[in-house]
């Protein structure tokens, strides 16, 4: 079961959980993914936050739903999910960490370095 952080609702970490997935291979492309009671009933968490989140991916063109058989990954979903990421790593994270390190006074390259 999974920790649940309090100041993010659950769907949007359940999005980003199959969204890790998908990015790493876990969930691979054409294969279901699971069902909407099973992850319920495994994170003991309201079948309509899973719908939620699952129809995000949807929405995104991550994920497919096909009638009577289930929700599937999406052929190319790894690269759209890859792509995504990118983005909102460089145009909203990124500048964050640069200003923090920056602020303290850090060289970039010792960092890439592992130098302390």
């Amino acid at each position: 079961m999974t920790d649940w952080d309090e100041r993010t609702p659950i769907y949007l970490q359940l999005r980003s959980t199959v969204l890790q997935r998908i990015i790493s291979g876990s969930l691979d492309e054409g294969e279901p993914v699971p069902s909407v009671r099973q992850v319920a009933a495994e994170e003991k968490i309201n079948p309509l936050t899973v719908s939620k989140a699952y129809q995000i991916l949807v929405d995104e063109g991550l994920l497919e739903k096909r009638r009577g058989v289930g929700m599937f990954v999406n052929t190319g979903a790894r690269a759209a999910a890859l792509a995504q990421e990118r983005e909102v790593f460089l145009n909203e994270e990124w500048p964050q960490i640069k200003h923090r390190i920056e602020m303290l006074g850090l060289n970039i390259e010792r960092l890439l370095l592992g130098d302390k």
